[in-house]
Order: C-alpha cells, then structure tokens, then sequence
C-alpha cells in the first residue's frame, strides 16, 4: 500500500467533511459498472458518507452501496469491515451490515471518482427492518435491547486492534472539548452557545478527573437508534440488527454506550429516566466498572454538546445536505434533555440503578441540637405517606392538608410536629397527572408549638442570612433553615457562629423548612419526582439528628415483587413487568407507594369507588357487634336478600348468598342440572366464568387457558361466540348466531343429551363489552327452555347499572332468565356473591344435599351488600354510567376517526372495550401494540388493561363515580400515547 493507504482521518486538520457529491444515476453506474449490479438506486441520508439502496425491478432490496467520504483511507475501511466480521461471528443472533463478498472472498470494493476526490465504494449487506430513527416513543423494552446490543458489540470488540482504528474522529468523546470548541462559533444563537459551553466545560471537567482508569478498546461509536435496525419479524421495534460502521476507532468503551444513550433522548415522551434499562442491560452483558458509572452521564452530555456544534457545523459547510439540516432541531433536543438535570444528580441515578450507588450521607451527631429547646421526644412525626391513617377520605387531595395535620397535632398538646426525610408525600400528588409529582422530600418540615431559638449545632460560617432564611456551613455540608419572612435571623452573612449561638429567635406556631445538602453540590429542590429521587438524596442528607429525631431508614421494597413470586403462587400473576407499589385507593385513583396518582380504568369490582366510607363505617360498625355464619338468625342478611331479590323480575324471587363469581356460576350450574336432571350444559365459546371445577369447565377463553376448547369435560357443549365485529357473522349477519345456537341445543335434544343449562354473559365481556345480538338470548333461552333445561344468566361483570341504561345485562336483551349469578359489584371489594332463582328451582337443590357458605350471607357481608345497594341509589351512580359512560364513549369514536388502530368501540355505559386492530378489514388483532399501549398508558398515569381472546382490547370498566374530567384525561392520554407510539392514520 502506498503511504497514503495507510493514512487514518485526523478531525482537526480537516476543514469540513462534506458528504461526496453523487447522483443516483452515478450510483447506479458505479454498482453496474464496477459490481456487475444492474439496479434502481435510492439515496439515503448521512452526515459524511454518500449511501445509496440498490433495488431490483421488483423493489426487492439487494444491497447498500455506501460510498465513503474521500477523507477516510483504504485501512480505515478495512478496519471497520472487519469490526463488522467479528462481531457477525461472536453474535449470530444479531443481524450486522458487513461486507458483501464475491464467490473467491474477496470484499466488493473499489474506488471511485468524486468532485471531492478519490472515494472508496464497496457494497454492505441490506438489513431489513427499518432503523430506530424517527420521533416515536421507545418502550422500555426497546431501551432495554438497545442497552443489551451496545454490551454485545462492547464485548465482541474488546480485543480487537487494528491500524485503521489510530483515527482522530469530531465523534470520539475523547476530543469533545476540542470539537465544542472549534465548531462552537456556528452556533448563532447566543444563549445556546453559552450553554453548550457551559455544559461542556462541566462535563470535560468531570471525565478528565476519572479518565486514566478509563479502559480503551475498539468501538462502533454510533450505535444510535439511525444505526440499530428493528426486527422484521417483530410487530413492535425491538433492534437486533447493527448498520454503518463509519466511526469505528479506539475510545473509552463506555463511550459507546454513552453514544447510544444520547440517541434516544430526542424520543417523544422520553426522559433521562426512561433510559436506564438500557443502562441496566449493558450492564448485564458487560459490566460497567465504578468509573465508567461515573463518567457515564457527563459522557452523553459531551455527546448532546458535540452533536449540536457538529450539527451546525456540517449545515454550514454543506448546504444541501437535506439530513444534516433535519437533524438540527433533534440534535437540540437531545442537549436539553441531556442536561434537564445536573450532573450530579444523572451520576447517582445511574449508579444507584445498576446497584453502585454509594452509602447513604448520614449528619453528624450535633454539639447542640439545632433548636434550643426541643429535643427528639418532644417532636410528635407527621405521615405524609400513602400508607398513613391521615389520608384517609382523599384527605391527600385538599389544599392545606400538610398544615392542617401539623395545626391538629399542636393543638393536641405536641410541642412540635416533623415530617419524615425522604418519605413521599402523597400530599404532593395531584389526582391527574401525565407526568408523576415532585412527592419526595429532600428536607423535612417542621411546625413549632411554643417559641424557641434556632442555634448552630456546630461552629461554622453563616453563608447567607436575610429574612425567612439561614444557611450556614456543617461540617461538609450546607444547612439550609427556611421560615416566614417576618422572622429575621441575629446573625449576618460571612459571619462565622460557635456551636449554640443563636441564628434566629422562632415564634410559637412557626413553620420552618430543614436541608442538608453537600457544599459543592448542586442546589436541591424541597421536593424531588420519584423517578430521580436516588440521585438527588445521594446529594443531602436526613437533617433528622440536628432536632434529636432518629434519621429515617431507607425503604427497602425493591425485593418485594421476589419476595411475592417466591410464596405466592406465580399462576396468580400481577398487572405490568415492573408494577407500581399501590396501597391505597380513593374514588377513582389508585396510590402508590412514590405518591402517583393513577386513574383506575379497569376496575369494576369497586362500583361506588375504592375506599368509600359509607362502606367502610358499615362494615367498621358490623365487625364491632357480629360477625359469623348465616345459620345464625340475624337481620341484616334478610334485609339484603329481599332488597336483592327485589330488584329482579318474576319469578326470581329466592337467594342464595356465596363469596365470588366463580362459586356464583358453580352454584347455577349446579342449581340448573338438579332442577332439570340434565346434566350436559351449552357454553359460548371465548367467554370466561370463573375458576371452580364447573365453572372453569364452562370457561373457553384461550387467552385465560390456550388449551380450554380441546380440555372440556364431555358434558360441555360450545356454541360460536356471538361477536358481531370479529365472529364468524358479522354485522347484520349477526343474527344468525340464535338460530344457530338453537340448532346445536335441538341436535344435542335429538341425541338423548338435552341441555339442562345454557349459560352465558348478557353483555359480552371477554369480548370486550360486545352487545349479544338483538333477539339472541330469546331465542337460544326458547331452545333449551322447550327441551327441560333452564337458562343462567351470568350478570358478575355486567350487573348492577355497570351498563347504564339497565341495571342487569338480561334486561337489554328483554328475557328472563331462570337463574342469575352475580358478584364483583356486590361488595365493592368486599368478597360477595350470589344466585337469585325461583323458589321451585331452589328447592330441588335439596335433592343434592343442603347447601352452605361460612361467609356467603354474613353479617358483614349482608351488611356491605345492603349499603352497595343504597350507595348505588342515593349517588345515582347507574346516571353517571349513562352521562359519563356516553361522553365516554362518544370520545372514543372521535379517537377512531384518527387512528387507524382502533377497530371499534364496543359496550355501554361504562362497561366498554377499545378493540386495536392492524387492517380494518382484515381485523388482525394488533396484541403486541395494544401491551405496549398499556404500558405506555402506565407512564401517562392511567391504569388500563388487555382483555380478549387476543389481548388487543382495552377494557374500560371503571368505578361508576367516575366523572367527566377523569374520562377526559383518560381519553387525553390514550390520544398522546397512540399518536407518541406512531399509530397516526
């Protein structure tokens, strides 16, 4: 090779680095002429390179042509070939763009003449697919395999060397404070400037403090969501294929993550927090060492700053490179959120989520306590949490709550009263929010009883003074102590105060704020959002001791998830990968453990709405005198069954009390095949009944069991699910379904099987709240009615006004049933069940044996159902199922008309279904986007749920309290949520 050959790219000696200039009809030549190639060229974009997709006649895709920039020589090529190699052979599972080779192993390559001079053209293998670029929200799980193939790359390159990689690169971190500094003039914008100065200064500052314990290795140095190439055999962007091999070079290694994480900032939707999993999986496959967890973070922000003055840069020198220009606007983005957060903060959030953080900073013991006269057991603690006592009645909710504790506390008798560090405050939470609150203390707040003086706990300097505020030097860190501005402390800034001189005399009933904070760190807000909280507690500490308290323990709850799979059957699975920690509810809301606020879309089973204390006072009062079985002759259970069997028509007029739906369903199945000694029973198919022997026997959903159709005891019989959206008859076809059930009941008759039960929804569920078709239970109830059997009605999800315009499903259908089980609603969370029938059916259950249920008719549980029942009618909540179920509704249907995803809107009231399709004719279920969607929805803060044979419906079924500026949100939400997921028409 000639000296040049061996030449590598050197950053600084280059004027610009303009992408050669090539037409497509030059492209085409040049893969004609030099690859024996014919094929129709497309251009695509890059910042130094000119890449070209050769395609057949057909649009079959053959290959990239990748022209290289003039600049970059024959060993910088071979270099970055054989990276692209190694990798393809240390990983099959990923899909790598190396090489195309002839039959004799030789690398299609050749030079090629530019207007900006000899260039190197080879072609590179064609990854299908699609890359990661674009606008679209990344769900954690394409964050996390983001993270998972930098660690593989990391790991395949670590011991690999070669000429080409000596290069001087804009994009290697190890130059970006030299490129911020040579292409910051191209930043016109003032302010900007000064930032990306700023920025980088702070940044630099910290890499060079940890950059001799930096390893170095071969690096890819852009395996960016423009370089990682999504699956095609996933519905959902999940990468496993790696293109454009460009900048490949020796570097820290932890650069190449840090590369990989700026890329995904300009992501609708996403926040420094939302990049952690890929921290985490990059972990996984090559471990990060304490310094590169520290150098982590300032990295993507000398990444963000490079990108910018880069950015502008090359949209100056080359003015019609179209790519370059786009990128402006993101390579911005990406800045903003790379330094949304001070640094610090961004170095122990990382740290801490791949189990490195440091030992918590813990005060030192003061020589005074901080207020003269106060020490630990005179300070009565106000629990803020989600958990405590005072937030009962969504007191969480009422503006003034913090003060009004601490006032009750003091004018009980407390001397003062304290908040907790670090606990989140559910007080902090708002109802409705996309984003979670700011609900972690980094301080505590502290209320006076009587008047007292604040003193310095320790000899130190008064940093500042003025009205309302102190803070002095302790130890290494700063104390902050905030008050009312009518308080005036004694002392002066740049003073410096013994241990126990006076700072500021305190009335009686002054509210102070507490802070310890490290001296050179960043100033810390009074209360930080959950998902940062570890890094910015890693700057303070619990100022707890200066006031006598013990300091607060951390919350160790990360093991609890393990601590549950490991005693409590894994079968019983829970809501989401990664679930919120939730204990309590109010009205519609659910709390978690981090004080967010989540709107409850999927529960049905609190129709008045968690924690209604009409309900709550009842069963309080009944536990207070009685509790025990319905054997015992008491009132209430009386009461509630007349009041129940009140509310159905004739001749369902007997009650059986039991403790959940699937025992309410056995228990008519049961009921039906004694009354009418006809033991088979005809099911819908799709459909899910319960858990018991007979009413899993009658369960056909696949997605509740894959294998429900084909393990059915012989005694069941399935007709076709009567959908008329995706059934076998749709639309007006839908009427067929009857005649067509009715048939199998006849068949089954002629047989010597006669039916002695037809069991179904009225309203169906598992098919995400489909209305039966006009006539259906009439004439399928006739069938089995005329050959001896009986029809049960399943009401457990559907009943008690759930549907808005009837109190039970049956009604829209306008039947009677023989017999109706019901339960969820009943109890409002309570466990309550029950099966109303006539007397005559009733009574041939003794031909069975006697029937009982310890709790089935308790005190309390009558008690609980007698107050559902009252609740329902004095709050009108069957009307709000109506008024706010429409509005509902009716603002789905306008999401249907611009998103192409949504099949339809099924239900009534508020008992409806969302169904997510991929083609509208086709109604291929769209699964994966509708698991994503709810994952996604989590984020928003609303809790909703899968449900379908397909798992592609959202279930909407929330409490019946629920109002229209939840609703809206609801539907806000899930509008931001579809168009960040890219589901625009």
């Amino acid at each position: 090779m000639s000296h040049d050959e061996y030449r590598t790219i050197d950053f600084f000696t280059q004027e610009a680095l303009p992408v050669p200039q090539v037409t497509l009809a030059q492209a085409e030549g040049i893969a004609a002429q030099r690859f024996g190639m014919n094929a129709r060229a497309e251009a695509l974009g890059s910042q130094q390179d000119a890449n070209f997709l050769l395609c057949a006649d057909d649009g079959t895709a053959l290959a990239i042509l990748k022209i290289a920039n003039p600049a970059f020589s024959p060993t910088e090529i071979e270099a970055q070939d054989t990276a692209a190699e190694l990798i393809a052979a240390a990983h099959p599972e990923l899909r790598v763009a190396t090489v195309l080779r002839r039959p004799d192993g030789s690398p299609y390559c050749t030079t090629v003449h530019t207007e900006s001079g000899p260039a190197i053209a080879r072609l590179l293998k064609y990854l299908p697919g699609g890359a990661l670029s674009g606008p679209r929200h990344l769900s954690p799980g394409t964050v996390a395999a983001m993270g998972t193939i930098v660690g593989k790359v990391s790991t395949a390159l670590r011991d690999f060397h070669h000429p080409g990689l000596e290069r001087v690169l804009q994009w290697d971190l190890r130059h970006a404070d030299r490129v911020v500094a040579k292409l910051a003039e191209h930043i016109h914008e003032p302010d900007r400037r000064a930032s990306v100065q700023a920025a980088t200064a702070d940044a630099w500052a910290r890499v060079q403090q940890l950059a001799a314990v930096l390893p170095s290795q071969a690096v890819h140095l852009d395996l960016t969501d423009d370089n990682l190439i999504c699956s095609p055999d996933h519905r959902l962007p999940v990468p496993d294929g790696v293109i454009d091999f460009g900048d490949v070079t020796t570097s820290w290694a932890v650069g190449e993550l840090a590369v990989s994480l700026s890329s995904m900032l300009h992501h609708d939707g996403v926040e420094p927090h939302h990049l952690l999993p890929a921290v985490r999986a990059f972990h996984a496959v090559r471990s990060l060492s304490p310094e590169e967890a520290e150098a982590l973070w300032p990295l993507v922000v000398l990444r963000a700053a490079g990108l910018v003055a880069s950015g502008r840069h090359q949209a100056a020198v080359d003015e019609d490179n179209a790519y370059a220009k786009a990128a402006l606007d993101r390579e911005w983005h990406i800045f903003e959120q790379a330094t949304r957060l001070p640094l610090p903060v961004m170095v122990h959030l990382v740290k801490d989520a791949i189990g490195l953080a440091d030992v918590p900073a813990r005060a030192d013991s003061p020589a005074h306590f901080l207020l003269r006269g106060l020490g630990g057991d005179d300070i009565t603690l106000l629990d803020l949490s989600t958990g405590a006592d005072s937030m009962d009645h969504g007191t969480w909710l009422e503006a003034g709550t913090e003060d009004r504790l601490a006032a009750s506390a003091l004018a009980d008798g407390a001397a003062a009263v304290a908040t907790r560090y670090a606990r989140p405050r559910l007080t902090q939470a708002p109802a409705l929010s996309a984003v979670s609150a700011p609900t972690v203390p980094t301080g505590i707040d502290l209320w006076l009883g009587r008047p007292d003086v604040a003193q310095a706990p320790a000899a130190g300097e008064v940093l500042a003074a003025a009205p309302g505020r102190v803070e002095i030097t302790y130890g290494p860190r700063t104390l902050s102590l905030s008050f009312p501005r009518t308080v005036h402390p004694v002392v002066s800034t740049g003073s410096t105060v013994q241990a126990g001189e006076d700072l500021a005399h305190l009335p009686s009933g002054t509210p102070l704020h507490l802070a310890l904070r490290n001296a050179d760190g960043p100033s810390v807000p009074a209360t930080v959002r959950p998902e940062y909280a570890a890094g910015w507690l890693a700057l303070a500490a619990d100022p707890a001791p200066l006031i006598g308290l013990r300091a607060t323990a951390r919350a160790q709850d990360r093991d609890l998830l393990d601590r549950r799979d490991a005693v409590f059957a894994t079968v019983q699975e829970h809501y989401y990968a990664n679930p919120p920690r939730i204990e309590r509810g109010w009205r519609h809301h659910l709390l978690s453990t981090d004080g967010r606020s989540y709107l409850d879309i999927v529960n049905n089973v609190t129709p008045l709405g968690h924690a209604h204390p009409r309900v709550e006072q009842a069963v309080s009062r009944q536990l207070r005198r009685l509790n025990t079985n319905s054997r015992f002759h008491y009132a209430s259970v009386v009461e509630f069954t007349e009041r129940l069997a009140g509310l159905l028509p004739e001749p369902l007029d007997t009650v059986f009390l039991v403790n959940s739906g699937s025992e309410a369903v056995d228990l008519g199945l049961r009921l039906a095949i004694g009354a009418s000694g006809q033991h088979d029973v005809v099911a819908l198919r799709e459909a899910y009944h319960g858990w018991t022997y007979a009413s899993d026997a009658v369960s056909t959903s696949l997605q509740d069991n894959p294998n429900a159709l084909a393990t059915r005891p012989g005694w069941v019989h399935t007709v076709d699910s009567p959908n008329s959206y995706r059934g076998l008859h749709r639309g007006a076809h839908a009427l067929r379904y009857g005649p067509e059930a009715a048939a199998l009941i006849d068949e089954l008759a002629a047989s010597g099987r006669p039916a002695g039960a037809f069991l179904s929804e009225t309203f169906y569920g598992n098919a995400g709240g489909v209305a039966l078709p006009d006539g259906y239970l009439a004439e399928v109830y006739a069938a089995v009615r005329r050959h001896g059997g009986l029809a049960v009605a399943d009401e457990v999800q559907v009943g008690y006004g759930r549907l808005g315009h009837w109190f039970w499903g049956f009604e829209q259908q306008q039947v009677v049933p023989d017999v109706v089980c019901v339960a969820k609603a009943m109890g409002n969370g309570h466990p309550l069940g029950a099966v109303i029938t006539s007397k005559s059916v009733a009574d041939r259950y003794r031909d069975q044996g006697y029937f009982f249920s310890s709790t089935g008719g308790s005190p309390v549980s009558s008690v609980v159902g007698l107050t559902v029942l009252d609740t329902l009618r004095d709050e009108d909540l069957q009307g709000n199922a109506v008024r706010v179920g429409g509005r509902l509704k009716s603002r789905l249907e306008a999401l249907a008309d611009r998103y192409g995803i949504i099949g339809a809107v099924h239900g009534s009231g508020l008992y409806l279904g969302l169904e997510l399709v991929r083609d509208r004719v086709t109604l291929e279920p769209a699964t994966e986007e509708t698991a994503e969607l709810c994952d996604r929805m989590l984020d928003l803060g609303v809790i909703v749920q899968p449900t379908g044979d397909h798992l592609n419906i959202l279930k909407i079924k929330p409490p019946l309290c629920i109002d229209t500026t939840a609703v809206d949100f609801f539907v806000d939400m899930l509008d931001h949520a579809l168009a960040q997921l890219g589901h625009s028409r």
